[in-house]
């Protein structure tokens, strides 16, 4: 099974989540990025319809990957200033 891990970071004069190097927009404060962190977690964990997925990787590369829908990854929040969270 896949494991994403999101970090809680400060970011661009506010607060945001990252997965790998990629951050999300900024948010105003860290609770609004921890929230927005825990509704894309829980989003993470939803099946779905099976699906060609398109999707730019770490070299910039294009790939285009197969999904049944059913392989939902393990998920976790690593905040370093708050304990933590996975579902």
């Amino acid at each position: 099974m896949t494991k994403i891990v999101y970090e809680i970071v400060p970011h661009d004069g506010g607060w945001a989540y990252k997965l790998g190097n990629v951050f999300s927009e900024t948010f105003g404060s860290h609770a609004e990025a921890l929230e927005a962190a825990r509704i894309v977690m829980q989003e993470q964990q939803v099946g779905d319809e099976p699906v060609e997925i398109s999707y730019q990787d770490e070299q910039g590369r294009w790939r285009d990957e197969y999904s049944d829908g059913g392989d939902r990854p393990e998920v976790e929040i690593d905040d370093p200033h708050q304990a933590n969270s996975s579902l």
